[in-house]
């Protein structure tokens, strides 16, 4: 359902605009917008409106109207522009546009953001006995913990991918106890992660290369289902503890937008949470070789 901004919120919104863009104009000082300095005491912390509107390519008139928050026609193309001379981060510039009223670009990882994986992965290891998984967009297992190497046969000669592994890699599939059932979810859900991001190549590129490995997937990626991500029931089967019953619960990083953390919590069924910590276990280490599931 649409839901229609009301008067008052309309001007408030345009009322946080005109304090943003005054607040992030006052914070880039001429020399680091590539302008001279002067002789001149400047009455203006930062930027002149003028200026910002010199910089972005747009009318001196058409800026101050939008600083003032007047109810105006307004681009993506200039709205960058603008945040481009500001040097606004990814999360201003998404935030710039929604203060604009206009749906924000995708999402985007600040430079700051790109090295967070010390960070992810003393958050997994925290979290043995139980298997976690960190994805990017592609489902590419970015790092892993211990328990999910154990419980879902994920290493290093196995496919980096989740979606090829559990379509191609025989190890992997033997630990889904229901994969015939499970498999459309998981096809479905892939489709939403391509959905998020329109126009990426790689995704299709992936699907082309599942498709060509495995007739299942191709015949289930045709029927168009589509399902988000979220928390799942998984019911696997382990070669050397039996049954396992977990929750997998994907939360995303808002700082990096191209992860998903993928946490498996035990159920209290078939006693998961005690075979997972013998499974991690020094004994259970030796009984859980990757050999024992060929």
């Amino acid at each position: 359902m649409v839901t229609l901004e009301s008067a008052d919120s309309r001007a408030a919104r345009r009322a946080e605009l005109r304090a943003f863009l005054m607040n992030r104009r006052a914070r880039v000082s001429p020399a680091e917008a590539g302008l001279p300095e002067g002789g001149a005491r400047r009455r203006t912390p930062g930027l002149r409106r003028e200026e910002v509107a010199v910089l972005a390519g747009v009318g001196a008139s058409w800026y101050q109207w939008l600083e003032q928050g007047r109810d105006i026609s307004v681009s993506p193309q200039v709205l960058d522009s603008v945040a481009r001379v500001l040097r606004l981060s990814p999360v201003e510039r998404r935030h710039l546009y929604v203060l604009a009223g206009l749906n924000p670009p995708a999402p985007e990882t600040a430079p700051a953001d790109l090295d967070m994986y010390a960070g992810l992965r003393r958050l997994i290891d925290t979290w043995m006995p139980f298997p976690a998984v960190v994805m990017d967009v592609y489902w590419n297992a970015v790092l892993y913990n211990d328990a999910a190497s154990i419980v879902f046969g994920l290493r290093p000669e196995a496919p980096g991918n989740c979606l090829v592994s559990f379509f191609t890699d025989p190890i992997y599939q033997s630990r889904i106890a229901s994969w015939e059932e499970t498999a459309p979810r998981v096809v479905a859900q892939f489709r939403a992660a391509c959905s998020d991001n329109p126009g990426d190549d790689g995704f299709m590129a992936l699907v082309e290369e599942v498709a060509a490995a495995s007739a299942v997937f191709a015949e289930l990626w045709g029927r168009q289902d589509i399902l988000p991500g979220g928390q799942n029931r998984k019911e696997l089967e382990h070669p050397v503890v039996g049954a396992l019953v977990v929750e997998s619960t994907q939360l995303r990083v808002p700082a990096r937008p191209d992860l998903v953390l993928s946490l498996h919590t035990p159920l209290p069924e078939a006693d998961t949470a005690a075979k997972l910590e013998w499974l991690v276990s020094p004994e259970g280490r030796r009984g859980a070789m990757y050999e024992v599931a060929s």
